[in-house]
């Protein structure tokens, strides 16, 4: 039980702005041989797709504090992003499970007040695809 708890976290972790690796945590659980395989993948989807849901609620909550001194990112930078996604569009959903740039599309979903319900369907596919692909590579070297 403690193993799907440290991967879920890693996984939750992962998909916000923290620097973690689910991806570490789900190969060596795979290799002891010792976790459901569907279950393993189960948990680290549900982990990575809340924390990417909690970056769409502080994307969606963030134009409240642009004005802040403390605030972090300038008016061009959030011009930028948003343009970015508007020219791309909800599609770009899809591409959430890349490293360096799939948190960010996630946040600036929720910025452009993208549908909830839509973005949770976009992400789940990738998040899910991803750790399956994982589990199918690490599977094909065993």
């Amino acid at each position: 039980m403690l193993s799907y708890a440290a991967l879920f976290i890693s996984a939750f972790g992962a998909a916000t702005l923290l620097p973690l690796q689910s991806e570490a945590v789900l190969l060596a659980l795979l290799a002891q041989q010792s976790h459901s395989v569907s279950g393993l993948l189960l948990v680290a989807s549900l982990g990575n797709v809340l924390g990417s849901c909690i970056n769409w609620w502080l994307g969606f909550k963030i134009e409240h504090y642009k004005n802040k001194k403390w605030f972090p990112v300038s008016e061009r930078q959030m011009l930028k992003a948003q343009g970015i996604y508007h020219k791309y569009g909800y599609g770009s959903l899809l591409l959430s499970w890349l490293p360096i740039i799939g948190d960010p599309i996630t946040l600036i979903a929720g910025l452009m007040k993208e549908n909830f319900w839509r973005f949770f369907l976009l992400v789940s596919v990738a998040k899910t695809g991803r750790y399956l692909f994982l589990y199918l590579a690490f599977s094909m070297w065993q």
